[in-house]
Formats: C-alpha cells, sequence, structure tokens
C-alpha cells in the first residue's frame, strides 16, 4: 500500500505527464529521479487505480481510413492515429507513442531490426518503454549526415532504441551521401562498414520514414541536396526518399547519380525484408507515402489522421491506383 506522501507524489508526476504532455524525461530532470522510475512510478497509479485510462472511440474515421489504405495497397496494416486539434508537437508524439506499441507488438519474432532516419522515427523510439529484449539486434540502415540533426540519423536512432530495449546495436560509421560513386564503392568495402551492410540484408523487420525532398527536407537543410539536385529530381518527377535513396511518383528508383552515393541499404534489399513499417506525419508527405505504397516498399504504415485523409482524398481523384501487393511487385 501507497502512504499519502507517495501517493501525491506519483500524483504529480501523472498530472505533469497527462495533463501537461511532459516527457518522462523532463519529469525525470525536474525530481532527479531516473527515467526508468518515472516510468515504473506511471504504471504504479496503474495498478494503484490513481490512473484509469478510458478511450471513447466515437469517430469511426480512422477505422475506414485503415480499411481503405489497407484494401487499395494489401497492407498487412494500416495504423491512422486520431490525432484532430492537437499542435504539431503533440502530432508527432501521439503518433510516436502509437507506433512504438505496434512495433512492441510486431517485434516478439523479431531478432535483427533495421531503423531508417527522421523526425518520426526519432520520435518513436522517445516513446518506447524501457522493456527488456536482449536478444535482439539493432542495425541502422543508412549512414550518419554530419554534425547537424544527430538525434535523427540512423546510428543515434538505433543507439537510443537499443538502450531502450536492453539490446545490442551496431553502428553505421560512414557518411548517407558521399562525393563520388568511385568513393562509395571504396567505403562498401570496408570490412566494418561491409559487416553491417551485410547484417541489414539479415533483419526481421526495418522501421523506415518517408521524406519529401522539396518540403521541410532534413536533407536539403544539412546541404546534401543543392538547388541543382533539387532541380534535376523535380524534372525526373522525385516526390520521397526513402533510407536517403529518392523515388518517382510511382515509387520506381530515379535514375539520378545521387541515388548511386548513399551508403546504406538498397530498396531493392528492402522489398525482401519480412516486415517493413513506415512512419510518416503531416500532409506535405502525402505523395511522398503514396510513391512508397504504390513502390510496394511498406507492409505496414503509421500515419496521423489528416494525413490519412489526404491519402484517402487523393485515391478518390485516381481511381486506377494499384493494388499490388508486395509479391507482386516488378
Amino acid at each position: 500500500m501507497l502512504n499519502a506522501e507517495e501517493k501525491q507524489f506519483i500524483i504529480k508526476i501523472c498530472k505533469l505527464y497527462y495533463f501537461e504532455s511532459w516527457t518522462q524525461e523532463k519529469i525525470a530532470v525536474k525530481y532527479g529521479i531516473s527515467r526508468p522510475a518515472v516510468s515504473k512510478l506511471l504504471q504504479k497509479a496503474r495498478d494503484e487505480g490513481i490512473v484509469e485510462i478510458v478511450i471513447h472511440d466515437e469517430r469511426p474515421e480512422a477505422g475506414e481510413l485503415e480499411k481503405e489504405l489497407e484494401a487499395a495497397f494489401a497492407l498487412k496494416q494500416a495504423v491512422v492515429v486520431p490525432t484532430r486539434d492537437l499542435n504539431e508537437d503533440l502530432i508527432y508524439s501521439t503518433v510516436g507513442k502509437a507506433a512504438a506499441q505496434f512495433v512492441l507488438r510486431t517485434m516478439k519474432q523479431a531478432e535483427r531490426i533495421g531503423v531508417s532516419w527522421g523526425t518520426t522515427l526519432h520520435c518513436a523510439v522517445k516513446e518506447f518503454p524501457f522493456e527488456k529484449k536482449d536478444h535482439v539486434k539493432i542495425i541502422p540502415l543508412v549512414g550518419g549526415m554530419g554534425n547537424d540533426k544527430t538525434e535523427i540519423h540512423s546510428n543515434q536512432i538505433a543507439y537510443e532504441l537499443s538502450k531502450k530495449l536492453g539490446a545490442k546495436c551496431e553502428s553505421l560509421y560512414a557518411p548517407a551521401v558521399v562525393e563520388t560513386e568511385e568513393l562509395k564503392n571504396q567505403l562498401v568495402q570496408l570490412p566494418h562498414i561491409a559487416s553491417v551492410l551485410e547484417e541489414g540484408k539479415q533483419i526481421d523487420l526495418a522501421l523506415v520514414g518517408i521524406g519529401n525532398p522539396f518540403a521541410l527536407s532534413t536533407m536539403e537543410q544539412i546541404g546534401y541536396l543543392t538547388a541543382d539536385v533539387l532541380q534535376e529530381l523535380k524534372a525526373m518527377d522525385a516526390v520521397a526518399d526513402i533510407n536517403s535513396r529518392f523515388i518517382d511518383k510511382n515509387g520506381a528508383l530515379c535514375r539520378h547519380p545521387i541515388n548511386n552515393k548513399v551508403i546504406g541499404m538498397e530498396l531493392e534489399q528492402l522489398r525482401s525484408v519480412k516486415t517493413v513499417i513506415g512512419i510518416a506525419v503531416g500532409s506535405h508527405k502525402i505523395d511522398s507515402i503514396l510513391a512508397a505504397l504504390k513502390g510496394n516498399y511498406l507492409h505496414v504504415l503509421i500515419t496521423d489522421e489528416e494525413t490519412a485523409s489526404g491519402l484517402s482524398a487523393r485515391l478518390r481523384e485516381q481511381p486506377s491506383h494499384s493494388k499490388l501487393s508486395m509479391e507482386e511487385s516488378p
């Protein structure tokens, strides 16, 4: 039984977490305790009946959107997270929580998990609870991107996820994109880089983000995409990047030299992974997500409600969209 002082302390933590949307890390800093301790206290609150979580799902829209996307693209599952009326930060954290819970349920049989990079993946990993999965190994699927925004790099996401799961972790000590194809070919032959890339081919589960090179592009902000390259990609109908490789509106790999300079998993290799989970947020990514779906790179899509509604509207505009399954992809 909790004494009165312990109960009041737990209530304070719960109010910060549930009412004010503080992260567990922020609460831990405020009270000088560890993140796992905060997680345990939140669970204690539920066990003791201090907190009761009731879900009133009065909007069938999310479920209908999920069914529509699953049918349109032969997905194993679509997860549409209700996010109406939430601000941008809360949308990312809410989708991140849903993604974390989905991955935890899905990864029971996985021994090797590959991770790409991006803001949404970073948010998902932040929302993972601490669970012991010491049989698992986390492998980055693409190289790093310099010293900017290191928290969303594949290596860092792999490391943070491995800490949450008590798992082993590899690091891919190479840039995501190098200056020349010749340099790329030299680097991928280095023993450590070659071994990590080889492990990437053996993953059971992949978590990937989907980028739009022309809107809020991290690759452009960091400097990988110059104005000339962007113009060339636009001329090729490029609308998305997965694992730092660019695809056109139909999901085909663009024939641009930049795709030959990437150090990381090839998209054809991604298609051979048993379960690929794509996580993407924002209406600016509607065309990008559609391209990834048309290219049959994903088995599962996790997104927010507004973006899913935009995908649905776009499908109605294009009644002849493909329904190819992963097995039917070229």
